[in-house]
């Protein structure tokens, strides 16, 4: 898995917090669920990396996702305006249609854009890829047809567990990851498709569920 934009700076990315989502907006992504076993696992790999609570913010830290939110992101859709979250259910519905759930299996770990200046730490995913990338495609086409522009880049699955822009020493932090991850073997059964509200605040960013739909529901 990669994923580059150049980087021109030779020190971390200053972090800015996102601006404000003009009124009667919510800051939407779609994704598929981590199941509650593996987020606890995967929350105990964090805090072996971080050496210390990742429940609070502190100096020289990642800013690390909240455990239980911990997700595989299909498609970020930022401030979308509230009434079309019915159209987005409707999506949600239409791409689960004959897709069967299928085996996630979690393993190795890295950093985007690179490991010496990471701007997000990840751990990789060994099984069910292709599912993912396939129901990606099929959600993309149902938002084409709603007027969503088609994504910019490749989909790259994967999970995403910290974010270290203008972090020092995130590189070592990454590295960390990567030793710690290597032997790492989590798998759960993908089962469902959730449209989440991300909920800005002090600390991690919290995901509400908005609508969701299983997968293998079929037209009546």
């Amino acid at each position: 898995m990669t994923w580059s934009r150049g980087n021109r700076s030779s020190g971390p990315r200053r972090f800015a917090r996102p601006e404000d989502d003009p009124p009667d907006t919510s800051r939407l992504f779609i994704a598929v669920p981590v199941a509650d076993e593996v987020r606890r696992a995967v929350g105990a790999l964090m805090e072996q990396v971080a050496g210390a609570s990742i429940e609070e913010r502190a100096y020289g830290q990642p800013r690390w996702v909240r455990v239980d939110g911990l997700h595989l992101t299909l498609r970020f859709l930022g401030a979308t305006p509230n009434d079309r979250q019915g159209d987005l259910a409707g999506a949600l519905q239409a791409c689960v249609v004959g897709v069967e759930p299928f085996d996630v299996a979690l393993s190795g770990a890295g950093a985007f854009p690179n490991a010496a200046r990471p701007r997000v730490l990840w751990v990789g995913i060994t099984s069910g890829a292709a599912q993912l990338g396939a129901l990606a495609t099929k959600l993309s086409g149902e938002l084409e047809r709603l007027g969503w522009p088609p994504e910019d880049r490749p989909f790259a699955p994967h999970l995403t567990i910290a974010r270290t822009d203008g972090v020092p020493g995130a590189g070592d932090k990454a590295q960390r990851l990567m030793e710690l991850a290597r032997d790492l073997d989590l798998a759960w059964k993908a089962d469902r498709l959730v449209l989440y509200r991300s909920v800005l605040g002090r600390g991690p960013a919290r995901y509400d569920p908005v609508a969701e739909a299983a997968l293998a529901e079929h037209v009546s």
